[in-house]
């Protein structure tokens, strides 16, 4: 009997620890692990439909992330005797013809609940010979299957306590049926990996390859986020274990300065670099060595909130795109072309809102509490449709993710899960998590010096204020946008 030949195609799991795929491919004799840059994920893109605007797909910050993870992981793979196989192209058009060099018996994919990754999955599978156009039939000749594993959420699908498409569409009621009656598998070892056929490995390629720009680190960055699956385990050590900030996450986590105020893991968690299980595991062995309380309890809390979204799209799919959101509420945004840069360069005039803008424009991150008052302030404020600040997120954040960047937005912006107001009240925000304003003037240096109140409303200083302090508004710090006080 001819050697087995399984491929594995590699998309946002770059990793060797509990990968499902990975697994369930290395039961074959040879094993071709693949990584495929799809050109269509840089570069400006449309956002489709009747209200359709340009941006940029994929930012230098996450480009420049996921070239260090596929470095990290070939590395990975070659210290195991195998490589990655790392082509350029539209993946429908590069996976048929390794299928065929190679001989390729099943070609293996992590599924994704968005419209996006599972258009090219089906795009592929036709182009294999298996999809819905091209049927296999039992006996005939066509192409290997594709084989779809499920492996970038703390609970699988199967697992929870009702179908996907039953999920609740609030949080809590999905927290609570899943933390009563739902369990988390165990995180799959790094498997022993099989012979891998001759095929040039190809080069990665950079940035300037993919058209990007790459942008230098920012010294006032909370952390450097180096892309790969070594340095999303190092993360964990540290923050669980060497500087044991997990101790008091839930009292650190709404913080806006510093590394380890929150665990900052979703870079890694989001490219799959890191998987979610693996870091449930090492709660419960912080818990069962140092300490379980609030603090272990919420990160699992937050781990739940990003199942929930996943588990949201992959039941309502598109939808959650549309302008109405799920809720399909027909709200009457506003077009001001001129306000939406302003927001997006972080010249606002609130403090608060440009301090978190010009983080994420320097940076590529902001904190989730900067990420609620920068969104609510567009989308509730300024009534700017809620989807062209999601898909300015899209291109700037390192940690982009679909299903928690559009969900947080819709979430926020009053259209998806959700039907409470959402409306933050920025100016209470900012003296609330920032009352030294440290964060703000750490950002905007042309506030520093200014007393805490001043430098969160600069606009309320007298003339002779002005004069003391050495602010003068419209020249060194805009002037308000609107007054907040009738948003």
């Amino acid at each position: 009997m001819a050697p087995e030949t399984a491929l594995l195609w590699l998309r946002r799991d770059l990793r060797l620890h509990d990968n499902p795929a990975l697994v369930a491919a290395t039961a074959a004799d040879r094993l071709l692990p693949v990584y495929v840059v799809d050109p269509r994920q840089y570069g400006v893109a449309d956002f489709g439909g009747s209200d359709s605007f340009r941006f940029e797909k994929t930012g230098a910050r996450r480009t420049t992330f996921r070239i260090e993870a596929l470095a990290d992981l070939r590395a990975r793979l070659r210290s195991r005797g195998s490589d990655l196989v790392v082509r350029t192209g539209e993946p429908e058009v590069v996976l048929p013809d390794l299928v065929d060099r190679v001989d390729a018996d099943a070609v293996h994919v992590h599924t994704r609940p968005t419209p996006e990754e599972r258009a090219v999955e089906a795009w592929v599978e036709d182009a294999l010979g298996g999809g819905p156009e091209t049927p296999r039939i039992a006996g005939e000749a066509g192409g290997p299957p594709l084989v779809r594993h499920w492996g970038h959420t703390l609970y699988h699908p199967d697992d929870l306590p009702v179908d996907v498409a039953d999920v609740a569409d609030t949080y809590t009621p999905f927290r609570k049926r899943v933390e009563s009656d739902a369990t988390v598998r165990d995180p799959h070892p790094v498997p022993a990996l099989p012979a891998r056929p001759a095929v040039d490995p190809g080069t990665i390629p950079t940035a300037a390859d993919l058209g990007i720009d790459a942008e230098p680190l920012d010294d006032r960055a909370v952390l450097d986020f180096e892309g790969g699956e070594t340095s999303g385990l190092e993360r964990v050590e540290e923050y669980v274990w060497e500087t044991d900030s997990l101790r008091t996450y839930k009292g650190t986590r709404n913080g806006l300065l510093g590394p380890n105020f929150s665990s900052k893991l979703s870079p890694w968690l989001n490219e799959g670099c890191l998987s979610p299980r693996r870091v449930n595991e090492a709660v419960d062995r912080y818990e069962d060595r140092r300490v379980a309380n609030d603090s272990t309890y919420w990160l699992r809390f937050e781990l739940r909130w990003r199942d929930f979204f996943q588990f949201q799209f992959a039941k309502h799919g598109a939808t959650a795109f549309t302008k109405g959101g799920i809720r399909r509420r027909d709200i009457d945004w506003v077009d001001d072309p001129a306000a939406f840069e302003r927001w997006k360069r972080g010249r606002t005039g609130i403090p608060f809102v440009d301090a978190n803008m010009r983080e994420l424009n320097a940076t590529g991150y902001m904190s989730n509490r900067g990420r609620q008052n920068a969104a609510s302030f567009l989308a509730n404020d300024l009534r700017i449709d809620w989807r062209k600040g999601a898909a300015y997120f899209e291109t700037r954040l390192v940690d982009y993710e679909p299903a928690s960047n559009y969900g947080n937005w819709a979430y926020i912006a009053g259209v998806g899960n959700d039907s409470r107001n959402r409306s933050f009240d920025v100016l209470g925000q900012a003296k609330r998590y920032d009352p030294d304003a440290d964060y703000v003037t750490t950002w905007l240096p042309e506030l520093d010096g200014l007393p805490p109140t001043a430098a969160h409303e600069p606009w309320r200083l007298s003339p002779e204020e002005r004069a003391t302090y050495g602010v003068e508004l419209a020249v060194d710090y805009p002037r308000p946008m609107i007054d907040l006080t009738d948003a």
